[in-house]
């Protein structure tokens, strides 16, 4: 299987549980691995993943909606690229949550959900 990958893709955000995180919000980082069969692909945009499209719908579905858990936000991003691009057949992603207020030190928090094509609706 060959991806593509967007890794650390940073965004400011207001998801969480608590209302000060609505207020303030913080920075979410987001991965997404693309699945799809590339290898023999004509070397044009339109046989492929656009990523550029990839990059502003996650934009869109982080920044424009608001949600309690990091798990929701990655089901509507896994969902919405597969929905916007039928050539993959999976996606990877994952909502790092780095500054999540928990107690403790830790380097991140992140929820990290897998949907097959077919799988989004």
């Amino acid at each position: 299987m060959s991806r593509v990958v967007l890794e650390g893709l940073e965004f400011h955000a207001r998801h969480g549980v608590y209302d000060t995180e609505a207020v303030l919000g913080a920075r979410f980082v987001i991965d997404a691995e693309l699945h799809y069969p590339f290898a023999g692909l004509p070397d044009q945009l339109n046989a492929a993943v656009n990523y550029a499209a990839v990059y502003d719908a996650i934009r869109q579905e982080v920044t424009e909606q608001r949600w309690q858990l990091i798990e929701v936000v990655a089901d509507r991003v896994a969902r919405r690229v597969l929905r916007d691009q039928p050539r993959l057949e999976s996606v990877t992603v994952r909502v790092h949550k780095p500054f999540a207020p928990i107690p403790g030190v830790f380097r991140d928090v992140y929820a990290e959900l897998t949907l097959q094509q077919g799988e989004q609706t």
